[in-house]
């Protein structure tokens, strides 16, 4: 098993590629329809599987097509991955749709909401 100091580098690593491969590599309309980017990647002890979080812009019709897309690209990235990446077995790359941004805006818009709904009682300082 490897050490958790060498599977940080190896996600970091395998985010670096999977970004680059996002930029120019994969050729599939559905990928370029929404705005994507790698927001993390978990690496496995044994370093034979990597899930990668990817962030996707658009409306959810586009964030399916999307996702199709990078699911049908899964070899393709795990080849160039194979060479790029030095290791003794080349990770099954999995994706999964990272939502927290979208989840974290929501939070902040309902705690915004409720601000605007409390009237200061007397005697009471007003929030900055």
């Amino acid at each position: 098993m490897a050490t958790s100091r060498r599977v940080e580098r190896v996600a970091e690593l395998i985010k670096r590629e999977i970004s680059q491969l996002l930029l120019s590599g994969i050729k599939d309309d559905r990928v370029g329809q929404g705005l994507v980017s790698v927001t993390a990647v978990e690496v496995s002890g044994d370093l034979q599987h990597a899930q990668v979080y990817v962030s996707i812009f658009g409306s959810p019709a586009v964030r399916a097509q999307t996702m199709a897309g990078l699911e049908s690209a899964t070899g393709y990235v795990r080849t160039v991955l194979g060479q790029r990446v030095r290791l003794r077995r080349t990770p099954e790359v999995v994706f999964r749709e990272d939502t927290s941004l979208e989840r974290g805006s929501r939070v902040i818009a309902l705690l915004n909401q409720i601000r605007q709904n409390q009237t200061p009682k007397e005697g009471d300082s007003l929030p900055s």
